[in-house]
């Protein structure tokens, strides 16, 4: 099967190190193990190819033009005529697999219009995540862009239930939820990490990860376990904050933060960890599906999750849940966790025996392949 991988989002460098980039690439691989010839097409392919990804094809799409917000998303849109005469001048494919970006429509337009199954990955409800955290230039232009690409996709794939509900309220009647997978391959067992507790944090320091608390929480522990430490494998627009926070609180010297980090390295990083921690705030409408809690379940680490939309669902088989905002029990609960190592184990063996067995990036594509081919025998039936 000929299958393009689209992803015109300026922002996601296809072989960059950010959790967007390193589901593009997870994908991609899984395709590929699977025998596909995968085309990927995207305006940012800056830097090495990543180990496994040597058998893609690759259409650089042109780079967007700098200038003021305004005048990018005129470029996005102009960039769907782009999309459109790559598709066409390359070779016929099978399947074009798109992953959902602000502006865009052309590739499961053009797949509509072919007649090959055009399936639209996303990710996050984009427009009101950029009207809430950044600046959304031509808001009716992006909702129309939206609809046009999710009316046209012969199903939507969507990583969670808070994202699928926003694809159906533009009236997409095909929505198919698969969480995000993780790849077996890059989390061997591991031994207990040794040392002292190390409480760890995968990802981007962005807004609506809430860091604070878990610095909050340390603080909290110091006379249970004055030994403890935080491991903040990350950076991002908040790392300065975080870190004045952790200065305030006199626990500067038991907070780390390594900065960004290659994705083949995080296994090494998650092996220091003795739990992993995926906080989201109450205040934020939360629709993710978080790599971080699937990497630190497949390394046999206790996930500690905020309980908001589908995550404490997500950690039912190795892992808890607690509020939102409440550094106080999230203290309490790592306190329990600090206290006994059997638990933990059991914790994490149970979490990653279910994230191997169940969401494996593997899966994953075995899944929109069978979406394509049932998409494909209802078109014909149609």
């Amino acid at each position: 099967m000929r299958i393009a991988y689209l992803c015109t989002d300026p922002g996601i460098p296809v072989f960059g190190t950010k959790g967007a980039s390193v589901h593009v690439q997870e994908v991609c691989r899984a395709f590929l193990r699977r025998g596909m010839d995968v085309t990927l097409i995207s305006p940012r392919m800056e830097g090495d190819v990543p180990d496994g990804l040597q058998g893609l094809t690759r259409m650089p799409l042109p780079a967007l033009p700098g200038g003021d917000a305004e005048g990018r998303a005129r470029a996005l849109l102009r960039q769907n005529d782009t999309v459109t005469e790559v598709l066409a001048k390359a070779r016929p494919f099978d399947m074009i697999y798109e992953r959902h970006a602000l502006f865009a429509h052309a590739g499961m337009e053009y797949a509509d219009a072919t007649g090959a199954p055009g399936l639209l990955e996303v990710n996050a409800p984009l427009i009101e995540e950029s009207r809430r955290h950044r600046i959304l230039p031509l808001p009716g232009e992006a909702e129309v862009a939206a609809r046009r690409q999710f009316l046209s996709a012969r199903a939507a794939i969507a990583v969670s239930s808070p994202v699928a509900d926003y694809v159906r309220d533009f009236g997409a009647d095909r929505v198919e939820v698969i969480p995000n997978g993780i790849d077996p391959a890059r989390f061997p067992p591991t031994a207990p990490a040794d040392g002292p507790f190390t409480i760890g944090f995968l990802g981007t320091l962005r807004p609506w990860h809430d860091v604070a608390t878990i610095i909050d929480a340390l603080a909290l522990m110091e006379r249970a376990e004055p030994d403890a430490r935080v491991l903040i494998v990350a950076d991002g627009p908040e790392r300065a904050a975080l870190e004045a926070q952790a200065r305030d609180l006199g626990v500067a010297d038991r907070v780390k933060f390594t900065g960004t980090v290659r994705p083949k390295d995080v296994p090494g990083w998650l092996a220091q960890m003795h739990v992993g921690v995926a906080p989201y705030r109450a205040s934020d409408p939360f629709y993710f599906s978080p790599l971080k809690l699937r990497e630190y379940m497949a390394a046999g680490l206790p996930g500690v999750v905020s309980d908001v939309g589908d995550l404490a669902e997500a950690v039912r088989e190795g892992g808890i849940a607690v509020p939102p905002d409440d550094a106080e029990t999230l203290a309490r609960i790592l306190i329990a966790l600090a206290a006994d190592p059997d638990y933990r184990h059991r914790l994490g063996a149970a979490g990653r025996a279910h994230v191997l067995a169940h969401h494996s990036w593997d899966r994953v594509a075995g899944r929109v392949l069978d979406l394509a081919r049932e998409s494909r025998v209802t078109a014909g039936a149609a």
